[in-house]
């Protein structure tokens, strides 16, 4: 399992995908070997991405075990699910054997149970097929999940002598070492000890005169979620993980976490954006389709009602017919205000460490921004349109009007995100089309109430 730094820069040019392509189709391995004998995993899983299933297989068979392993590590998780496909439980063994025990179990949960089964049956490494089958019985998206059983731990009791001696033995099978956790006769985590202060330290004195009690650590069924959180907080590349009995269990690493983040990332963005399911653009038509469907419905439906809610100002436009020339301008700057006021609030509540402030001084708050921001727009509005050479009673009817949508669409855009997340309910889904549309609606309210306040219609 030993991994050497691979720092090759390598740049995936049509000119070499060219050559490698016809490599594959004349079965040249020398020049295929010769190739990618440098390039990092990383890269290399970019350029299986090029190539069709066939070619694929081939070109992915000459690597060694160990770079093939990492290989299918990089690979994206549905990419990675349709191409094991193409070997038997026999072949898969190898590189499963190569890998840590996490990534190991994150490619046998995409497998079909009796495929599972046979790989973990033909491991001729048991310690690492009792760690996979320990960590199958975890849920994906908890601490027992993420975690990785390989790590480097050392009881209480020894001399600095002895524990270097079984990190010798412990690193065979670790890849990278952040910490040395100390734990008692029955696994119970302790603490840690820093590489510098066993080197520092004369050979016989023992880990209880040198270790940190000081330790922060993940309980297996914390969700991935807190998981990152409680990293990013202590700024931790690694974590342990207990038990409920405070066991020592396993260990994070901050790559597994930034994976999570990633997704994360990548679920609230796409819930923003009115995409109900996370989808590739390799996935089906009729995936895709459906998770964008829902908010595009909702979003047709805000139309009509706005549409419907105009049909009761036709007479005020027909009287006024510039009023209708600013009706855009004032739903388009509603809609800006709440998407910037709810992404302000999903940004603090997925940092609950900033997340102090009582909910009055955080609408207070938004109140004084709302205030600021909308006077210096209408401000700005109301030299522009003077300026354009509108009647003055107009020019007053939409800067009073987008001033009060300003300030409605802070509020909007504030509190919604609050409600959803005090009833459990993901936030982001208060993003995108939801704000945009209820502000549309919102803004042309007010905007027509004060044409009719100031024109008496």
């Amino acid at each position: 399992m030993d991994q050497q730094a691979e720092i090759t820069q390598f740049e995936l040019t049509k000119e070499f995908l060219d050559r490698l392509e016809q490599a594959v189709e004349d079965n040249n391995a020398e020049f295929v070997q010769n190739s990618l004998e440098n390039v990092n995993s990383a890269d290399i899983s970019a350029i299986l991405y090029e190539l069709d299933t066939d070619g694929c297989k081939w070109v992915f068979n000459l690597l060694p075990v160990e770079k093939g392993a990492r290989v299918l590590t990089e690979l994206d998780d549905d990419v990675r699910r349709d191409f094991v496909k193409n070997f038997d439980a026999e072949e898969l063994v190898p590189y499963i054997e190569e890998m840590d025990s996490d990534d190991a179990v994150d490619i046998l949960n995409e497998q079909p149970v009796r495929r599972r089964e046979e790989v973990i049956a033909r491991l001729t490494d048991r310690e690492q097929s009792k760690y996979i089958v320990d960590l199958l019985h975890y849920e994906e998206d908890v601490a027992g999940g993420l975690m990785a059983k390989e790590l480097i731990k050392a009881n209480i009791n020894w001399t600095v002598t002895q524990t270097i001696e079984e990190i010798r033995r412990q690193a065979e099978n670790v890849n990278k070492i952040y910490s040395v956790y100390v734990v008692n006769d029955d696994d119970i985590l302790l603490g840690k000890v820093s590489l510098k202060r066993m080197l520092l330290a004369r050979a016989g004195t023992k880990i209880a005169d040198l270790y940190d009690p000081d330790v922060i650590s993940v309980q297996t069924f914390m969700d991935e979620e807190e998981v990152a959180q409680v990293m990013r907080k202590y700024d931790l590349d690694a974590v342990p993980v207990v038990n409920v009995q405070n066991k020592l269990v396993g260990r994070i690493t901050i790559d597994d976490v930034v994976d999570v983040i990633t997704e994360l990332a990548e679920e609230e963005r796409q819930l923003m954006s009115g995409i109900s399911e996370d989808v590739e653009e390799t996935d089906s038509v009729w995936r895709i389709s459906r998770a964008r469907l829902p908010w595009l419905l909702i979003g047709m439906t805000g139309g009509l009602l706005a549409a419907t809610f105009l049909g009761n100002f036709e007479q005020d436009i027909e009287v006024i017919p510039a009023l209708a020339f600013f009706m855009p301008l004032v739903t388009a700057t509603g809609g800006n205000v709440g998407i910037q006021s709810s992404s302000i609030i999903l940004q603090s509540l997925a940092n609950p460490s900033v997340f102090s402030e009582s909910v009055g001084k955080r609408l207070l708050k938004v109140l004084l921004v709302a205030i600021m921001n909308g006077l210096l727009l209408a401000a700005f509005l109301l030299l522009v349109v003077t300026i354009m050479g509108y009647e003055a009673k107009l020019v007053m009817v939409v800067s009073i009007a987008l001033f009060n949508v300003v300030l409605l669409a802070s509020f909007t855009g504030t509190v919604t995100p609050l409600v959803l997340d005090k009833f459990n309910i993901n936030p982001a889904l208060a993003s995108g089309p939801f704000i945009t549309t209820a502000n549309d609606l919102l803004g042309l309210g007010v905007y027509f109430t004060v044409a009719h306040l100031l024109y008496n219609i």
